[in-house]
């Protein structure tokens, strides 16, 4: 049996009848950059997530650029964020000529631990990104308690997150704003780039709004520096058709994630992902860790059992074999290996399995049944 990482072709398979009448529309009405599709979009994607702006542009990379930029990160700026993370969080501090500030993460959540945060601030701090990984929220309160103390903004990046919930209410209005991804890949995936800001501050929404739109008001009048990240008109179109099904997609991955778990379980040398108490978690990825005490090749053993599902036609990723502080790009900063352990260990050992709503039982039943025989 072969079973990808993600089929995205299966998804479109259940929508084309609703999807591509929307992208026809797009191409008849012209309207290929910002438009109506867009708006309603927007409309649409702020209510779900119950903030009162949400404002499309062309990339979650550009979003989280926006979102610093808004909130006037600038050159010799720190910006605290997870060590943790895809390398795009960071480019949300370093295109405004800021500097990234990691922190480990809390090894049961994956989370930046809000524990380890304050003793990362300095009186250059600008911001604090929480990152929502995986599509497990970040323990946003404990975030906001230290960064209140020091009147600090806290950024949400939910580029995996769309849907997941902290404390029974839904991220993207959690912080000062919010930035998300819809890559193909994500829960709530577009056809090409695409990316969205959220906020609950008028004066942030129109500062983001003009950045994206080369910082005008109004054509031709621009108040402020800013960039070209609009979303397109097809992109709005096929997000808002998907949208509509995001509720039931969600349930498909939480689904997914507890069949795993029933069948995992009695392996002793993983370790499978914890949900928190205070969250309801959208598992845009499963990451399992393979354990392995061997402190100058940890990642051996889940290496060999990357190989072993491979060889069985099973597809699986690594998220994220190298933490941004070891990355070759940020060695100026002066980080060493060593300096976050609970990162590290991530990365060494953790692999993602498939998850997408519409595995069947039986293709997660033979991806554990793979993950047993390799152990045993």
């Amino acid at each position: 049996m072969k079973v990808p990482f993600l089929d995205l072709k299966a998804q479109y398979n259940s929508i084309k009848d609703e999807v591509m009448p929307a992208i026809q529309n797009v191409i008849e009405n012209t309207a290929f950059v910002l438009g109506k599709p867009v708006f309603d979009f927007e409309a649409a994607f702020a209510q779900e997530h119950s903030v009162k702006h949400c404002l499309g542009v062309s990339a979650g990379t550009d979003g989280n650029h926006v979102v610093l930029w808004g909130l006037g990160v600038g050159y010799g700026d720190e910006v605290i964020m997870p060590a943790n993370t895809f390398i795009a969080t960071a480019w949300g501090a370093t295109l405004n000529g800021a500097k990234p500030v990691f922190v480990d993460c809390d090894p049961e959540s994956y989370n930046i631990d809000p524990a380890k945060i304050e003793a990362a601030i300095t009186p250059n701090t600008k911001a604090i990104v929480a990152v929502h990984l995986y599509g497990q929220p970040a323990d946003m309160d404990a975030i906001k308690a230290v960064a209140d103390k020091h009147n600090i903004p806290v950024a949400e990046d939910a580029a995996q997150a769309h849907f997941a919930e902290y404390k029974g209410k839904r991220i993207g209005g959690l912080g000062k704003a919010a930035s998300f991804s819809f890559y193909p890949g994500k829960n709530l995936g577009a056809y090409g780039e695409g990316g969205a800001v959220t906020t609950n501050d008028d004066e942030l929404a129109k500062m983001f709004k003009m950045i994206r739109d080369h910082g005008a008001d109004e054509k031709y009048n621009h108040e402020v520096f800013g960039h070209n990240y609009r979303m397109e008109g097809i992109q709005g179109a096929v997000l808002g058709v998907k949208l509509k099904h995001l509720n039931d997609w969600t349930e498909g991955r939480r689904r997914v994630a507890a069949k795993y778990r029933e069948l995992l379980s009695d392996i002793n040398q993983i370790k499978l992902p914890k949900e928190t108490d205070y969250a309801k978690h959208v598992y845009h990825l499963f990451v399992i860790q393979v354990k392995n005490e061997n402190s100058d090749n940890r990642s051996e053993k889940r290496d060999e059992l990357q190989k072993f599902l491979g060889e069985n036609e099973i597809a699986s990723g690594l998220h994220y074999p190298i933490p941004l502080h070891l990355q070759p790009c940020f060695k100026d900063l002066g980080y060493k290996k060593g300096d976050f352990p609970a990162s590290e260990e991530l990365a060494e050992q953790g692999i993602s399995v498939p998850m997408y709503p519409e595995l069947t039982d039986e293709q997660i039943k033979f991806v554990s049944d793979k993950i047993h025989d390799f152990f045993s």
